[in-house]
């Protein structure tokens, strides 16, 4: 998911901060690419390859520059796994990047509607509804398994992410008239040329 550049806690723990070692970013994936449609597989280990891949999709998430959200199939792995940094201009409500392997949403009460945008379907943002809060499960990098609430923002970035991680784009979420009006953009998204 984007949103306008922010930035990150910098107060981590050793323990809790991502390494970003001798990373590079990874290459996103782009609407009609058919990855983005696949459902992802769940983790069955977190093995120095899973932490190698969350390292690399942070420092992807942070390269682009306007990204607080990427799933691992929005740079064609097929894990369930996702990246959240939501950051915060406000320094007593930042919060740490969120690194969540087989996330999975328990339950979901409220509605909002929001724009949206996605790091996938660049320069196309719509107004998407979606449950308010939520309850999560998820295992951590440091093998943990977690349960916790999210509202506001927070829930909004974990569905949109979750989504991807399902083969859904924000897009299915919007009425088809208004799909129908980003078709001509969209095509020009699916037509570019850019490297795999």
């Amino acid at each position: 998911m984007s949103k306008p550049k922010r930035r990150r806690n910098n107060n981590q723990t050793v323990d809790e901060a991502p390494l970003l070692s001798k990373t590079k970013p990874l290459q996103l994936r782009y609407y009609g690419d058919p990855v983005l449609r696949k459902r992802a597989e769940p983790v069955l280990e977190i093995t120095e390859a899973e932490i190698k891949l969350a390292e690399d999709m942070l420092m992807t998430l942070y390269a682009t520059g306007n990204g607080i959200g990427l799933a691992a199939t929005q740079v064609g792995v097929l894990k369930r796994f996702l990246v959240v940094d939501i950051g915060s201009d406000d320094e007593e409500n930042e919060f740490d990047p969120l690194l969540l392997f087989n996330p999975e949403i328990l339950s979901a009460e409220g509605e909002s509607v929001a724009e949206e945008g996605c790091l996938s379907i660049p320069d196309i943002r719509a107004d998407v509804k979606r449950p308010e809060k939520i309850a999560v499960k998820a295992v951590t990098i440091n093998k943990n398994e977690i349960q916790f609430e999210a509202v506001g923002l927070m829930s909004r970035v974990l569905q949109h992410e979750i989504d991807h991680l399902n083969g859904t784009l924000f897009i299915d979420r919007i009425s088809g008239l208004k799909r129908q009006l980003l078709r001509d953009e969209l095509k020009k998204i699916h037509q570019a040329d850019r490297p795999l």
